[in-house]
């Protein structure tokens, strides 16, 4: 039976110890500040990114990897006959996904790109689905179908702290809706078909946890959660008040919280924070 490798790209907000248990590839984005030029996550982390972002006069900007980095990375996997799945931050956000899938023609090796539909940990869901059952020897069609599962139950809830950025960088979609009525008010979206939507706003740290955990028993009701994780950037006071409320529902003792990677913190602005959650 043939090995099959998984490929992801640096917004999955994995960390280095992660990506080598799992043995995932990770192919960086790059993203440009002030002139230059970094490979996100690898040569530039989040609180570098943060403290140069605020006093940059202009939005960073990220590009997606080069269709020759990925089919590069392709053939190495390749070369010894293993199939490959790589996959995505969603392609309504980014192009990477389109890079990967242009990559497929310029290599031999047998590839299939999945769009995840998503970004961060609800990125992740489906890489270290995909990785522990490619270990047990699954198949790709298998897996495949796995991860269908998990995009169609996987909840993705972010709190952005300002607009600013989204709508500079081009990225917030249905969200304009939003815009001329924030007085200190922070919206509410949840991602869903791979764009940005406004579910709801808040002017309050307790009126945010108040919808996220309502949101979250209305998800939970009659199902099992399966995982789930808390990305931001520079908003830990936020995600610890969520995080507790969450532990207490769900008897966990502990839940995942990663400082989110500097090409998200590009889009959605420092401040911003996501809660992303999966069922069974």
């Amino acid at each position: 039976m043939k090995k099959v490798k998984i490929v992801t790209d640096s917004t999955t907000d994995m960390t280095l110890e992660e990506l080598e248990k799992y043995e995932i590839t990770m192919v960086p984005l790059s993203i440009s500040i002030d002139g230059e030029t970094f490979l996100d996550k690898v040569e530039i982390g989040s609180n570098e990114f943060l403290a140069r972002m605020r006093k940059s006069k202009d939005l960073p900007k990220s590009s997606q990897p080069a269709v020759g980095t990925f089919a590069q990375i392709y053939d190495e996997l390749g070369a010894d006959g293993s199939e490959i799945i790589s996959i995505h931050m969603t392609g309504g956000m980014s192009g990477t996904v389109r890079s990967a899938e242009s990559a497929v023609s310029m290599t031999d090796a047998k590839v299939t790109v999945i769009d995840s539909k998503f970004i961060s940990k609800a990125l992740s869901f489906q890489v270290i689905e995909a990785a522990k059952m490619a270990k047990e020897g699954k198949s790709v069609a298998e897996i495949i179908e796995r991860l269908e599962t998990i995009r169609n139950n996987t909840r993705l809830t972010i709190i952005v702290d300002t607009l600013e950025n989204l709508i500079k960088g081009g990225r917030i979609g249905k969200m304009t809706g939003l815009i001329g009525s924030l007085l200190n008010i922070k919206p509410i979206a949840i991602l869903e078909d791979g764009v940005l939507h406004p579910v709801s706003k808040a002017r309050s740290h307790s009126q945010i946890v108040k919808y996220v955990v309502n949101q979250f028993k209305q998800d939970m009701e009659g199902k099992q959660l399966t995982g789930i994780g808390i990305a931001h950037a520079n908003n830990r006071e936020l995600g610890d008040k969520i995080g507790k409320v969450i532990m207490e529902l769900t008897g966990l003792q502990t839940i995942t919280m990663d400082d989110t990677t500097p090409v998200i913190s590009t889009h959605a602005g420092e401040g911003a924070l996501a809660i992303m959650y999966y069922w069974d």
